[in-house]
């Protein structure tokens, strides 16, 4: 009997059903109805930052030991070597190890390998394949969870799913709105996909509220759709940042940069800057579900930039909660992956 890997690179790699099972099983270990205190033991799961973190490492960190197993974490180019990413490469710059052999050895050291790499190249039709998550995923022969890569960061997603779920109580058919926000630099698309795909798989009335040239990648735009389609929900697209909070349950404030303009900064900035007044204040607040709403971001903030510290601090924000529940999504991840559960691999 064979067990054939399997990779958490996308919620969309689940079902419904996986999905919603993952949600219920944080839910009991956020609830102490179940520790599996030991149920890790023995295991080790081999952390590549290749760009910084701080609630995706250590929740991980955590999560591995809550549950008796071992956290190794790796920085390319600080402690461990620089990575060549390009298949093919004639290695003679600064680059000393190829992702490919880094990806076969850690697969063979490791129980599970996960990988963090944001986008860094000048073309968005290039940058948009994922090509590094899909080279380790192609060469690892242990499962491969992304850690937030050029177009996903789905431990982010399931963590902002469990927290509608906690907070809405049914999140079906109550309006979600992805608010784009201003931010001193074009920041990636990969949470923001997230948290609109998350919002969808739990059927809500999903809302993109962005500036015009802010459009999310159209496959992006594909899948969300899909989704919401499937699970029951719907998504549609406002330009009207202030017309988009009315009638909102929740408002998940985010930046992200204009994909036309990706490799272009100071095209990229020329545009963003007629949208300075596009953040979320006390003003802007009293839209949100008549004042009622709640508000999500991911971490880390801008604050007084993407939202003020009246909201960050205040009764309506959310996002320690969220920030949290990275943790227990993540260990009932691990758990269903690693654990006395491993039956995400299929076997013949």
């Amino acid at each position: 009997m064979t067990v054939i890997k399997r990779d958490f690179l996308d919620t969309t790699d689940l079902s419904q059903a996986e999905f919603h099972a993952l949600l219920d099983l944080a839910a009991k270990l956020k609830r102490g109805e179940t520790t599996a205190e030991s149920a890790l033991r023995g295991k080790v799961l081999a952390m590549v930052f290749m760009d910084p973190s701080l609630r995706t490492r250590t929740s991980f960190e955590v999560a591995m030991f809550r549950h008796g197993g071992h956290a190794v974490v790796l920085e390319p180019g600080r402690g461990s070597w620089t990575l060549e990413t390009e298949l093919g490469a004639v290695m003679d710059g600064a680059s000393v190890e190829h992702i490919v052999d880094a990806a076969r050895v850690l697969g063979r050291y490791a129980d599970a390998v996960a990988v963090r790499a944001f986008p860094k190249g000048k073309l968005w039709e290039v940058e948009r394949e994922d090509a590094v998550m899909r080279s380790f995923a192609r060469h690892c022969e242990k499962p491969l969870i992304n850690l937030e890569s050029t177009r996903r960061h789905p431990c982010q997603g399931l963590a902002d799913a469990m927290t509608l779920r906690e907070k809405l109580g049914q999140p079906q058919g109550r309006r979600f709105v992805l608010s784009w926000s201003w931010h001193p630099k074009p920041l990636p698309t990969a949470v923001p996909a997230s948290a609109a795909l998350a919002a969808a798989h739990l059927g809500m009335e999903v809302v993109l509220a962005h500036p015009p040239g802010f459009e999310l990648d159209p496959d992006d735009l594909a899948a969300i759709a899909g989704v919401s389609k499937a699970a029951g929900g719907s998504l549609r697209i406002e330009h009207n940042g202030r017309e988009a909070l009315d009638g909102a349950d929740v408002v998940y404030v985010k930046s992200w940069g204009a994909l036309g303009h990706f490799g272009q900064p100071e095209a990229e900035a020329k545009l963003r800057a007629a949208y300075r007044d596009w953040s979320m204040n006390s003003e802007r607040l009293r839209h949100v579900g008549s004042g009622q709403g709640l508000v999500m971001h991911c971490l880390p903030v801008r604050r007084n930039i993407e939202l003020s510290d009246a909201i960050l601090d205040g009764p309506k924000s959310v996002v320690v909660d969220q920030a949290e529940n990275r943790l227990h999504v993540q260990r009932a991840l691990l758990l269903t992956l690693l654990g006395q559960s491993e039956g995400m691999g299929v076997q013949r």
